[in-house]
């Protein structure tokens, strides 16, 4: 099933309801059917092998993609953020392409790549006057629908691709068609090269839910276009639901009466500021996703009940359940394993495992696929006995200290319970004794006085076993992050490297 039909399928049940509003101008499901299919008529007259987006939010990234899935040419949504070598080395990656978005860029970055370029502006143009050109287009549903640069860090990113079987799977899953009343509205503020972009604009589609498009996040423009839009749904990830409480906190008080869901996932979720954002919304609907790219996106969900239920409880396995990502979707096989490869009980730790048809696995250059379908996610994490998953960071990030396998983040969790600490960050350090130790990187509250590292040190000595005792405390003004809230652990390694 080509992923197009779920474009379709909701332009033939309502083609006059409006599926998308970008910048003010609304779309209708069959106004965007057509527009897609005149984007298809203009990639197969170009003889591009890729359609590459580079460009923020807007009605380009939604015709590029079902277009490019009705001319069966791999769309590849590019992070506009990358410096000038990083997105060269990927524009020679899949050139000859069609790339919509910054023009110039492109010319200057890869001016022998035989790519067709379009402008965000001529493109739209030029898919709404070829639209009669599209119906001898064959939609495909044998190859590749979507490919991801994974973020690089001491090699070139992989190419990880997902194919029209993976992302109808996960779609067909997960939402329920023609689902969302007329009313209902999502505002996606997400990147448009990340997964999380992707399944939103494809679930809410499916659902026929209007998508509000914010070409960009800042936290004052969200919040007044949640307001004006009726907004009914929303997906953040930590960072940017922070910087809407600020605002909120600060005096900013749009009406956001409507808004009644709220999706959140891409990084780690602090304990207080979920907290803060349940009793803020007390009438929104919370559901932590958890997934990654390589299996089109969500694979395990703390759904809205959980959230009230940990919200309010002073039992402390199920108040736990905040700092967790749910249970795995129905859809979804997962298990924890060691080393070894071994399957773990309950409360156990080791890398997380998924198979399902969503589960792509795949990259350009190879599978990661094991012969039983099984995907190492390479995320470490442990499920409690009913079934809930905790995330451990990356299974590279673990801390070997003497042989002893450490996670950052029961360190960092004990850490953030000191009433000065807004942020912390537990990393690796060289040791001549034990190979490695444990390093913190933290963040002081504004208007609270510092703390000594002796004081740090004491507290995850008395929490924790002895091992996890900071050998070394850093203070910093803040930890680095990318666009979508994870942390950057190698950023803070380079912290406590020699200068």
């Amino acid at each position: 099933m080509n992923l197009s039909l779920l474009l379709q399928m909701a332009a033939e049940a309502d083609a006059d309801r409006v599926g998308l509003v970008c910048t003010g101008r609304p779309w209708s499901y069959g106004t965007l059917l057509q527009a897609a299919r005149g984007a298809a008529a203009c990639i197969a007259d170009s003889g591009a092998c890729h359609v590459a987006l580079l460009d923020e939010n807007s009605e380009a990234a939604a015709i590029g993609l079902f277009g490019a899935a009705i001319a069966g040419v791999p769309y590849v949504p590019l992070n506009y953020r990358l410096a000038d070598a990083d997105l060269a080395a990927l524009l020679k990656r899949i050139a000859p392409a069609a790339v919509i978005g910054d023009v110039e860029r492109v010319r200057r970055l890869d001016p022998d790549g035989g790519n067709r370029l379009w402008t965000r502006a001529d493109f739209v143009a030029a898919s709404e006057s070829n639209a009669a050109g599209a119906a001898d287009i064959q939609e495909r549903d044998d190859g590749v629908a979507v490919q991801i640069f994974t973020s690089g860090t001491t090699a070139a990113p992989k190419a990880a691709v997902l194919r029209h079987a993976n992302l109808v799977s996960y779609i067909l899953g997960t939402v329920e068609f023609l689902s969302a009343d007329p009313a209902e509205a999502a505002v996606v503020s997400v990147p448009p090269y990340h997964i999380a972009g992707i399944a939103a604009l494809l679930s809410s589609t499916y659902a026929m839910r209007r998508i509000v498009f914010l070409p960009s996040f800042d936290a004052d423009t969200w919040l007044g276009l949640a307001a004006a839009q009726r907004a009914t749904h929303a997906f953040v990830v930590p960072t940017m639901l922070s910087r809407i409480i600020g605002r909120i906190d600060a005096g900013v008080r749009p009406d956001l009466s409507a808004l009644r869901a709220i999706a959140y996932g891409g990084g780690r979720m602090p304990t207080e500021l979920i907290d803060r954002a349940l009793t803020l919304f007390p009438n929104a609907d919370f559901t932590n996703a958890y997934g990654l790219t390589e299996t089109s996106s969500t694979i395990a969900l703390l759904g809205p009940d959980d959230h009230r239920a940990a919200h309010r409880s002073d039992v402390a396995h199920v108040r736990a359940r905040l700092g967790s990502v749910g249970r795995p979707l129905p859809t979804v096989e997962l298990q924890i394993r060691d080393e070894e490869g071994r399957a773990l009980a309950p409360g156990e730790r080791g890398e997380i495992y998924v198979r399902g048809e969503q589960v792509s696995g795949e990259y350009r250059e190879r599978s990661a696929i094991d012969a039983e379908g099984w995907f190492p996610t390479r995320d470490a994490g442990w499920l409690d006995a009913e079934g809930y998953l905790f995330l451990a960071g990356r299974a590279d990030d673990v801390i070997v200290r003497g042989g002893e396998n450490i996670s950052p983040g029961e360190i960092e969790d004990v850490l953030l319970s000191h009433p000065a600490i807004g942020d912390a960050a537990a990393v690796a350090v060289a040791s001549l004794e034990w190979g490695e130790a444990v390093g913190v990187a933290v963040v002081v509250r504004p208007q609270h006085a510092r703390p000594g590292e002796a004081e740090l040190q004491t507290l995850v000595r008395n929490r924790l076993r002895s091992s996890r005792v900071p050998e070394r405390v850093l203070f910093v003004e803040a930890l680095p992050y990318n666009e979508m809230g994870k942390l950057l652990r190698r950023e803070v390694r380079r912290l406590f490297q020699p200068a």
